[in-house]
């Protein structure tokens, strides 16, 4: 009989792995399923349920209870691909000796795993996190996580929320402070648009993003620096990581993303996000080994500088085990939402960059990761 593989995705940030027909990981888990079928690998692939801000220790938890849900009848090869924070919650669950809670026995199912690959993750942390940790930031997030489901529902923000939107974040200074209520009033309009059940779904989901921000202070530099410290590598892994690199804020920047008003009042949103991202600490870059070295450079033609991010984490801070790709793409592009409407189904994209990340690019990152994952197969 043949090796049956099981390959968990797992989410990042604004973790909803599924709302509706939602679906955070739906073009790589279709891509993963159409090409392993091709080589001929029996494969299972799950998109797992997290926290949306829970801690790293509880989204890891969240992670175990889909392994254990889905790979207990066999003892075949687990793989696991994180995106974003979904990364950090693959090493605590394979790190020897990791506690996740009363009564939760990892080891059965840590040892089976055979690979690890972070996607955009913030092994160094990011200065981001550090923003949304004030209160104007915290409705931000929460804005920005409805802004997310809302825009792979249909498609694009309503003109006078984005202008709303990309006037508050042009005009907020930190030392003038701002009017959370403008925030308020583009959530409940925003909200306001999807039907009762959906409303009551997102909700729920929302409300965890405010009730438990337990991951917020766990992803800046200097909250990371006790995670790496704590949390080690097991013996028979293999670690990969998938680099972003995404253009800064530019007149260039801005003409690539479109002429459309639309495009240029979300590549505002991005312009903020990236300014906030890009002041990553020097004594938080970490030093890279050789072969890491060599691969940025060979993909960007230079070292990335200690600014340069995706838009959400800095570059050199998603280096980790080997360097699988390293791509001009923002944050969300690697896991396929980018805009490619004709594509079917349609790639979407809500954080326009202008990075020209397309489907084929999308296709060679993933055929590189399969490649990783059945390496010793």
């Amino acid at each position: 009989m043949a090796t049956k593989h099981h390959i968990y995705l797992v989410p990042g940030f604004f973790g909803f792995a599924n709302l509706g027909e939602l679906l955070y990981f739906g073009h790589v888990r279709d891509y993963f399923v159409a090409e392993m079928a091709r080589r001929g690998v029996e494969v299972e692939v799950v998109q797992v349920l997290s926290h949306p801000t829970g801690s790293i220790r509880t989204r890891a938890a969240d992670l175990f209870k889909a392994i254990e849900a889905s790979a207990k009848d066999d003892d075949g090869p687990i793989h696991l691909i994180g995106h974003s924070t979904g990364g950090l919650d693959s090493r605590l669950l394979v790190s020897p000796g990791a506690m996740l809670g009363e009564d939760i026995d990892v080891e059965p199912y840590a040892r089976r795993v055979r690979t690890v690959v972070t996607v955009s993750t913030p092994h160094s942390g990011t200065p981001l996190a550090s923003f949304f940790l004030g209160l104007f930031g915290q409705k931000l997030l929460q804005l920005l996580s409805l802004f997310t489901v809302y825009v792979l529902r249909f498609g694009r923000l309503p003109l006078s929320v984005a202008f709303r939107l990309g006037s508050v974040l042009t005009r907020w200074d930190e030392q003038l402070g701002f009017r959370p209520t403008i925030l308020d009033q583009l959530f409940e309009q925003l909200l306001g648009d999807f039907s009762v059940e959906r409303r009551e779904a997102l909700v729920r989901f929302l409300g965890d993003v405010t009730n438990d921000a337990s991951l917020v202070p766990q992803l800046t530099p200097e909250g990371i620096d006790l995670f790496n410290a704590t949390t080690v590598d097991r013996p028979g892994v293999r670690y990969g990581s998938v680099i972003t690199q995404a253009r800064p804020p530019s007149l260039r920047a801005r003409l690539s993303a479109g002429l459309d008003p639309y495009a240029q009042i979300t590549h505002t949103v991005y312009g903020f996000l990236y300014g906030r991202t890009q002041r990553m600490p020097l004594t938080a870059i970490p030093l890279h080994t050789p072969a890491q070295t060599e691969a940025l450079v060979e993909a960007y033609g230079a070292m990335p500088g200690p600014q340069a991010c995706d838009g959400i984490v800095p570059t050199r801070s998603q280096v980790y085990g080997r360097v699988l790709a390293a791509v001009r793409a923002d944050h969300l592009d690697a896991i396929g939402h980018f805009d490619q409407p004709s594509h079917r189904p349609p790639h979407v994209d809500w954080l326009i960059s202008g990075s020209g990340f397309r489907r084929l690019h999308f296709e060679r990152l993933w055929n590189t990761v399969v490649d990783f994952v059945l390496l010793e197969t």
